[in-house]
């Protein structure tokens, strides 16, 4: 799809309604762009929270604080490192 839009004196672009439309974009959504040679590819960021669950915890870390655990993980490859 194709369309095309207005570049204002403040550098801001307006999003035709048929590509917010096509992305299922709304009010407030974040959207990601990217430069790719001379276009610029706009999508709709994956969310996050989709894969929550999806990657399961092991026993031994479960209830441990993220910090705790990128510190055991650190001290690890440290001891395997020296050995």
């Amino acid at each position: 799809m194709d369309a095309i839009a207005r570049l204002t004196s403040k550098g801001q672009l307006t999003v035709p309604k048929a590509i917010l439309d096509a992305l299922e974009l709304h009010i407030g959504d974040n959207v990601l762009s990217r430069v790719e040679g001379r276009s610029v590819v706009l999508a709709r960021p994956p969310d996050l929270l989709e894969l929550a669950g999806s990657v399961p915890v092991p026993s031994q870390v479960r209830g441990q604080s993220w910090e705790e655990i990128r510190d055991a993980a650190w001290a690890s490859r440290w001891r395997e490192g020296e050995a």
